[in-house]
């Protein structure tokens, strides 16, 4: 049993605080009941809950990692019109929300998903995830300095947590140094700077937790791969389930081909021919001419037709006495026997003799000489 905001916000509806909203406005049914009070909940599987009179199904768990761009806002709305991280997600195609925050002036690694309880792991205090960052600040840090960001700097919000910090290079009077917090303060590490001396001139996260976007370019987007959800459910103990590869899930979407009884058949239950059946098809409808000429041109060891006289086959085909005993008709189209190629002679038809035709003899003994009503010339 969950809470039914929680539900609607699975179900990619709303947010939960808009879900609530939903809720108190009587808009939101279970099981035919309307459901005003936020504290009821229900189960997704066994009950049907509905909003506006449409049924809430749940998403499938979707898990994006996004190389998120310099002015733009982690957020899904912005009230003073800036570009959002929606305008990149929105080809995800689902309701994905970001795991924390970055500043709009900071790029790098931002998880989205529509798991809330995958979000809600991950930026828990007691999980303690850590954040990498390259940081450039506006001065040259000495040793000192650097171990005062180790150890901790006081805030107006009270003393930071230890960080691990290192110096990787130095500009004229800039630093570049690498920084791994275990907080999530609002603007912490250019707070960080303004109490230490050194404004903070750029900021990147290079990684959240162990995911990085190291193959993205700013803007760019991709799905966590299994071994990364495995590794993180292994750590902080989410997500509770890893989900199927993206590829697997979008085959399940598409018209799915079964085979039943001697026929195909798809979703729709349409019949669906395969390749050996639409040959067998188009060799059926074929005009009868042209299957009789292909069968005689795939079988030349079929028998002679009788040679008709006066019939189209003394038009087109020369005399069989013109012709040798060791040649054949051609089948070539608009070609005569006397300029037409002879075809190569079969070892098997050069020994058989082509057949004579003699005219019959009149036999002095037939039926009409054994009538007595016939006349004797």
């Amino acid at each position: 049993m969950e809470r039914i905001q929680k539900i609607l916000a699975a179900g990619g509806i709303a947010s939960r605080r808009a879900a609530e909203k939903l809720i108190t406005d009587g808009r939101v049914r279970v099981n035919g009941r309307v459901v005003t009070e936020l504290g009821a909940k229900a189960d997704a599987r066994d009950d049907r809950i509905e909003v506006d009179g449409k049924r809430v199904v749940a998403e499938h768990r979707v898990y994006v990692v996004l190389h998120k761009p310099r002015g733009v806002v982690a957020t899904m709305s912005d009230p003073e019109g800036r570009p959002t991280v929606r305008e990149i997600l929105t080809p995800v195609g689902a309701r994905v929300y970001p795991v924390g925050r970055l500043d709009f002036a900071t790029s790098g690694v931002l998880l989205a998903t529509n798991d809330g309880d995958f979000a809600e792991g991950l930026l828990h205090p007691k999980r303690a995830v850590p954040k990498t960052y390259v940081v450039k600040v506006n001065g040259k840090m000495a040793a000192a300095d650097m171990d005062l960001w180790r150890n901790g700097v006081r805030l107006e919000d009270g003393m930071t947590a230890p960080a691990e910090a290192k110096t990787l290079r130095f500009e004229g009077d800039k630093t570049w140094f690498e920084l791994t917090i275990k907080e999530g303060r609002n603007q912490q590490i250019r707070r960080m700077g303004e109490a230490t001396g050194f404004p903070v001139m750029r900021l990147a996260r290079l990684a959240f937790a162990t995911i990085t976007a190291d193959a993205l370019r700013p803007g760019q987007w991709r799905h966590m791969t299994r071994d990364e959800l495995a590794q993180l459910k292994k750590t902080y103990g989410v997500p509770k389930s890893i989900p199927s590869p993206p590829e697997k899930i979008e085959s399940t979407r598409r018209a799915r081909v079964t085979r039943t009884g001697g026929g195909r058949t798809d979703r729709a239950g349409r019949p669906v021919a395969d390749e050996r059946e639409r040959s067998k098809s188009a060799e059926r409808s074929a005009p009868s001419a042209d299957r009789s000429m292909r069968v005689r041109r795939e079988s030349p060891h079929q028998p002679r037709q009788p040679r008709q006289r006066g019939s189209e086959v003394d038009a087109v085909a020369a005399p069989r006495a013109a012709r040798g005993p060791n040649t054949h008709r051609t089948s070539g189209r608009g070609s005569s026997a006397a300029t037409a190629p002879e075809r190569a002679v079969r070892p098997s038809e050069r020994t058989r003799t082509p057949p004579t035709e003699a005219t019959p003899k009149r036999s002095p003994y037939d039926a009409r000489s054994r009538d007595p009503r016939t006349k004797r010339g």
